[in-house]
């Protein structure tokens, strides 16, 4: 039954500068641009735009950048009653290389880590459709704590909870107690959003498809793993109880020109999303995902303003 909210992202809302120079190490980029930023942040905003009900809970500080953010929320339509002031903590910011791969990028992070447990009622969990986080967030507390005591108690609300493990040593340098947390939260059979980067760092060596997957479904005990390729595109894996694994394989989505990266995976996961709330099967909901993706992939910063119409433009029916 759908509820009354689509998404309720927790975690991080920051300011990204991203490097003007293209295919530049940050240790040598001159300038940087200004764009509102965070993996759930991006995924609130898309999902909004995309005409879905969305309230992002985050933190900012008190200060112009934190202003901004939330001016810039609104004008996308995400509800911000959810987003906190910390007095003390200005808002974090992060410097990203500009790049068609995989972004280098230096994280200051200070007002993002403070979700308390008041922004969230277990209210508004028993209204939501889905739970969203990432590792990011997840990577100190007191959003940590947060995050998974209300983790659990959406899951027994009801809620289909989900996470990009976009994991990091940079921001995450114990790779141990990364694990011991993401084991937690996949207690709660999350749709899980991973790439081979994530898990080549995770792991700390690069391993197999099929290793990354048995991982999640038998050491995690998850359903539905979804693998981004980069240019090569998608692999998922559903193994559901008491049946084999179920493989799906989509090539990427053409991309004339790589403009710029940052972000392309929060594009491809809000797509997913946004088909999975409204029951999609499962490929064509990666073949969502994959096409908003594409129109990422070539537009710097944000989704550009016409992705609203998206369904319209493309075979979303």
């Amino acid at each position: 039954m759908k509820r009354d909210l689509d998404i309720l992202c927790v975690g991080e809302v920051l300011i990204d500068f991203i490097g003007h120079q293209k295919e530049v190490r940050i240790d040598k980029t001159r300038d940087y641009h200004r764009y509102l930023g965070g993996s759930p942040t991006n995924v609130a905003m898309n999902l909004a735009r995309l005409g879905m009900n969305v309230k992002l809970a985050a933190t900012i500080g008190d200060d112009g950048l934190g202003v901004y953010i939330k001016d810039k929320l609104t004008e996308n339509g995400v509800q911000t009653d959810l987003i906190a002031t910390d007095p003390e903590n200005p808002t974090s910011v992060i410097f990203v290389s500009k790049t068609t791969g995989t972004p280098d990028f230096i994280p200051y992070r200070y007002a993002d880590t403070k979700i308390s447990e008041a922004q969230v009622s277990d209210a508004l969990l028993a209204q939501t459709t889905i739970f969203h986080t990432t590792a990011f967030a997840l990577s100190k507390k007191p959003a940590r704590t947060t995050i998974l005591v209300k983790a659990r108690k959406a899951y027994e609300a009801g809620c289909t909870l989900s996470i990009d493990l976009n994991y990091s040593p940079r921001i995450y340098p114990n790779r141990e107690k990364a694990i011991k947390t993401f084991r937690e939260y996949c207690s709660y059979n999350p749709l899980v959003k991973i790439s081979e980067d994530d898990m080549e760092r995770l792991f700390g060596e690069k391993r197999s498809h099929e290793a990354i997957f048995d991982f999640f479904h038998n050491d995690f005990g998850v359903e539905l793993v979804c693998l981004t390729l980069g240019s090569e595109g998608v692999k998922l894996s559903r193994k559901r109880k008491n049946h084999p694994a179920e493989m799906i394989v989509e090539p990427a989505a053409r991309v004339e020109q790589i403009l710029d990266a940052t972000g392309a995976g929060d594009a491809f996961w809000s797509g997913f999303l946004f088909a999975y709330i409204r029951e999609y099967d499962i490929k064509k909901c990666l073949k969502v995902a994959l096409s908003l993706a594409a129109i990422k992939l070539q537009h710097v910063g944000r989704l550009p303003q016409n992705v609203d119409i998206l369904t319209q433009l493309l075979d979303f029916k």
